[in-house]
């Protein structure tokens, strides 16, 4: 078994059908708002679009819909903010839009889906194992999920790649001698060079964005290393929290 390593929907439906479990990784914000809320206790499913058909798919799951952080209300606390989440009252069931996160979850066929984030980077490495996808034929992918460019092409984006690399890296401490292929291998390098990997999440590309739109309490979630040991699994088209 090998453990690969891929960027964005494209190479996640690539890498997909061959493997046991796929790990994506979007730290900022998709998959840490989808760890905060599978701790509240909410079921979070994916939804690829922002448009009027997330409405539509929100009420045929009975859930709330999330909506962008600047149309989030006192009466709608719900959004991709993982900050305003964790204050919000806890749904039962949300949906959650993101053209990269989501996208790449909908790309998995029967693959296992992990949301993994650097909240969670540990336990995700130990339930990889311990559920036995560190074993087997089929291989193991993370996948970065990256942001977009204005004509939508893939911008590989430092947030991403650091939270592979943790998970990576988190793996191979675990199970030292895990085959891991080149791009794995060089994410789990950059985690494990990165001499303040907080700093570098704040000081990224992303983080900055988050700061100007009046969000750093995001990258400030977003870099809670290990807080958390909810591992978010897709079941029935929601992530929730492995039995």
């Amino acid at each position: 078994m090998t453990v690969a390593f891929g960027w964005g929907p494209v190479e996640a439906r690539a890498l997909a059908p061959a493997a046991a479990c796929l790990v994506v990784v979007d730290v900022l914000s998709f998959t840490t708002t989808v760890g905060v809320a599978v701790e509240a206790g909410t079921a979070v499913y994916p939804y690829r679009w922002r448009d009027a058909t997330a409405a539509a798919y929100a009420r045929e799951q009975d859930a709330v819909l999330a909506v962008g952080r600047s149309e989030a209300t006192g009466t709608h606390p719900w959004s991709l903010s993982p900050a305003a989440l964790r204050s919000a009252p806890a749904p039962a069931r949300l949906v959650l839009p993101s053209p990269n996160g989501s996208t790449i979850a909908a790309e998995a066929g029967a693959a296992t889906v992990i949301a993994a984030s650097l909240r969670n980077r540990g336990a995700v490495a130990e339930r990889i194992l311990r559920d036995g996808h560190g074993s087997g034929a089929r291989p193991l992918v993370v996948v970065a999920a990256g942001e977009r460019w204005p004509d939508g092409s893939l911008r590989p984006a430092l947030e991403d790649h650091l939270g592979a690399g943790a998970v990576l890296d988190a793996l191979r401490a675990l199970a030292p001698g895990l085959p891991m292929t080149p791009e794995a291998t060089a994410a789990a390098t950059l985690w494990a060079a990165t001499e303040d990997p907080v700093a570098a999440l704040h000081g990224c590309a992303s983080g900055r964005e988050l700061y100007e739109y009046g969000y750093p309490q995001d990258v400030e979630v977003a870099a809670e290393l290990d807080a958390s040991t909810a591992v978010p699994v897709l079941v029935d088209g929601a992530f929730q929290e492995a039995p």
